[in-house]
């Protein structure tokens, strides 16, 4: 137990095919019917480790090694809430069974439906379905030096990109930018969310929408499709809260480190990143003065990853 909530270690099992391991729950039971991510609560004096190693010995059959955090999730249903400790698994010894007679099945991360599982696994979907680096465009000169950057930063292995334009006021021309990118993006297999108004995105075919920490205040509900990716910029716990009425997929947190573009303001460290980070009901990027070598430390402090424009995007040496 944490408090008043109830401790669960979980696992995301991933095979070389990109393939994870769900498992149905009984009918009988909480969200009976559902497919979920194997795991159980923590005993007394049971480190998450430890518990993780138990629960999937006994549901799966199997040995782990070397799990790495991927997502802590705090959710409230209507009759208890819960803490899940979710944690991603790549090795592993032996294949998989139901040893407790429960159906499993591997399943393609990127068909995943969060319709098919609990409430509180659906943000573990997310997760799974989104890269650890979230690229922001920077400068370009024209369309073609545009294209030329996206391309280069795509082989790159950036898998989603915001298309972020403060120069361009135009919306028409931006409705130009995006259609280019998203052919691009299309061809590399990457998102592209749009930094705009949803009036504006509504009259695209992008991949999702990103909201700024200023424009979160304009929508008292989510102003998208849910078949489409809210991100928002927070970088207060008022803010977060926002996002959450809003129904955010993605929360770009910031500023961790002091950067070139706002000189002078203190980041708020990876401490403070780390608390506001946990209390997210979605996946959290951090941003400010990040660099690819901050992914690692991201995650430690409960990020998916980390968002940046000038380490990620393709600028001239």
């Amino acid at each position: 137990m944490t408090g008043d909530f109830i401790h669960v270690a979980v696992a995301a099992i991933v095979n070389d095919k990109n393939q994870v391991l769900i498992a149905k729950r009984p009918d009988h039971v909480h969200q009976g019917g559902l497919w979920e991510f194997p795991g159980g609560k923590l005993e007394a004096e049971e480190t998450v480790e430890q518990a993780l190693a138990r629960e999937i010995k006994e549901e799966l059959d199997i040995l782990i090694r070397d799990p790495e955090p991927l997502i802590k999730i705090e959710h409230h249903y209507a009759d208890k809430s819960v803490v899940l400790d979710v944690w991603l698994i790549k090795d592993y010894l032996s294949e998989p069974v139901g040893k407790e007679g429960q159906p499993v099945k591997w399943k393609n991360i990127s068909e995943l439906n969060k319709a098919d599982f609990p409430e509180a696994n659906k943000t573990i979907v997310m997760a799974l379905q989104l890269p650890d680096l979230y690229m922001i465009t920077g400068k370009f000169n024209s369309n073609n030096d545009f294209k030329i950057k996206l391309k280069k930063s795509l082989l790159n292995g950036n898998r989603i990109v915001q298309l972020r334009c403060k120069d361009i006021q135009d919306p028409t021309r931006y409705l130009e930018l995006a259609k280019i990118a998203k052919s691009i993006c299309d061809e590399y297999d990457s998102r592209l969310l749009l930094n705009t108004t949803a009036d504006d995105f509504n009259q695209s075919d992008a991949d999702g929408l990103h909201l700024s920490s200023r424009a979160i205040f304009e929508y008292k509900k989510r102003p998208i499709h849910n078949n489409k990716i809210l991100s928002v910029s927070c970088h207060n716990k008022m803010e977060m809260k926002q996002a959450e009425l809003l129904e955010a997929d993605i929360i770009l947190l910031s500023p961790v480190k002091e950067t070139s573009s706002h000189p002078g303001v203190n980041g708020i460290g990876w401490e403070r990143f780390s608390h506001l980070a946990r209390k997210s009901s979605c996946p959290v990027y951090a941003l400010g003065g990040m660099n690819i070598s901050d992914r690692d430390i991201s995650k430690k402090s409960g990020a998916q990853g980390v968002a940046a424009i000038s380490s990620l995007w393709a600028y001239e040496k």
